[in-house]
């Protein structure tokens, strides 16, 4: 893999912003040990608070759990036990005892299936746990990996089918963009802890048909919506276009997420000596430019829009915290691996907007959503229930693009 010299003067290499990451990074931190339960992590209001009646998620207990355990591989006292604490939760009443994989909810019997997106999180709350020491994160980390390769792996499509019924025997006829993107995240960090390769040929697989396939004959718009065949459904949720999870027609933040992924996919695969396409950093790239041109202010305000129609049209206006963090942290990996001046120009401007914005300095964490005129809003994500996002976007741009953001911290590695 090819890496360039970074322009001086640089932001990545700035001790001062560097200092500036770390600090927020602990802020955020502090915020969100609140989100604890009895039974795992749940959803905190926009004042930092768990609402009467609160209750644990999955999701949020898998994300909770990665992110502490970066914490503690980042040598932040204190937060083995919420690593710990996750790790039991997803070992306890949010894993399905009877047909294995997980709940959304604890104890969820009557939860409408087992999603692929989910798992992806429940298998990198693993890997990390396992680097950070936890107790009974190595079963975890099995199990993880045993209903992946049982249920969702599909070797013939080379990527994950998307959700069942809890007994495993009604699969959804749908594939997801979503899912699979994260699917490539988990996969990185498998292939790290595991030390197989073959997470990362799956991983490639993945990368191959959805962006180097799909996208990249799409101007580099992800389609993010297939029928169980993996043809392109256009016309998805076009009712629902707000939808969190499966909005209608493109989403940009989408677009950033992946350049970053298959930047680091690119340096795992040659850090692994395997070889690497040279279509992972052209396909970054293209993603990056794409979305930067359709999305940025296209509609007289600052800010990446949340979706677009397929003319290129603000489809959903609101600003989310997620897709402004992916943003930084692709013009980060994309500075590093080029050494383009412009991605040093986007990474300060994805950081002043979210400065502005975005931070909360009063009642704490990031607000995760602004309406069009960039106030604050709660429609689409109500409260703070986030972490990942943000602050694995302010570590990423002082770790290396290989290994995985926590094994680069377990080996104390940095750029």
């Amino acid at each position: 893999m090819n890496t360039h010299n970074l322009p001086a003067p640089c932001w990545l290499d700035n001790p001062d912003h560097t200092a500036w990451r770390l600090a927020e990074a602990q802020r955020l931190l502090a915020f969100a040990k609140a989100s604890k339960l009895p039974d795992g992590f749940g959803g905190l209001d926009a004042k930092g608070w768990l609402a009467p009646g609160a209750r644990a998620d999955t999701l949020n207990t898998a994300r909770m759990t990665h992110c502490f355990a970066l914490a503690h591989l980042q040598g932040q006292p204190g937060y083995l036990a919420y690593v710990e604490h996750g790790v039991a939760a997803l070992r306890g009443a949010m894993q399905d005892a009877t047909y294995g994989g997980w709940f959304a909810h604890p104890g969820g019997d009557t939860d409408s299936g087992k999603a692929a997106y989910l798992h992806a999180f429940v298998a990198l709350a693993a890997s990390s746990a396992v680097l950070a020491g936890a107790v009974d994160a190595p079963a975890l980390l099995e199990d993880a990996v045993q209903i992946l390769e049982a249920h969702f792996w599909s070797e013939e499509e080379g990527a994950l089918s998307e959700s069942f019924s809890r007994g495993w025997q009604l699969p959804e006829p749908y594939r997801g963009a979503n899912s699979n993107m994260h699917a490539v995240e988990a996969f990185l960090a498998l292939a790290d802890v595991t030390g197989n390769h073959l997470w990362l040929q799956r991983a490639l697989r993945i990368a191959e048909r959805i962006i180097h396939g799909h996208a990249a004959a799409n101007g580099h718009r992800v389609i993010e919506h297939f029928d169980a065949f993996w043809q392109p459904l256009p016309h998805y949720n076009q009712e629902r276009p707000a939808d969190p999870f499966r909005p209608y027609g493109t989403t940009p933040g989408h677009a950033l997420e992946w350049a970053r992924l298959l930047l680091h996919l690119e340096a795992s695969l040659e850090r692994a000596g395997l070889g690497a396409p040279g279509w992972l950093v052209d396909d970054a790239s293209a993603l990056f430019d794409a979305a930067c041109l359709h999305a940025w202010s296209v509609d007289g305000a600052e800010g990446f829009v949340y979706t677009l129609d397929w003319a290129d049209r603000p489809m959903v206006r609101a600003r989310l915290h997620w897709v402004h963090a992916e943003a930084c942290a692709a013009a980060a990996a994309l500075l590093q691996r080029t050494g383009e001046a412009r991605y040093e120009q986007w990474y300060g401007r994805c950081w002043g907007f979210i400065a502005n914005y975005f931070i909360d300095l009063v009642a704490g964490s990031w607000h995760h959503e602004l309406d069009a005129h960039n106030q604050p809003a709660g429609t689409l994500w109500p409260g703070k229930p986030d972490l990942y996002h943000a602050y694995q976007a302010l570590l990423l741009p002082g770790l290396p693009l290989a290994p995985s953001l926590a094994s680069s911290l377990a080996a104390n590695v940095t750029r």
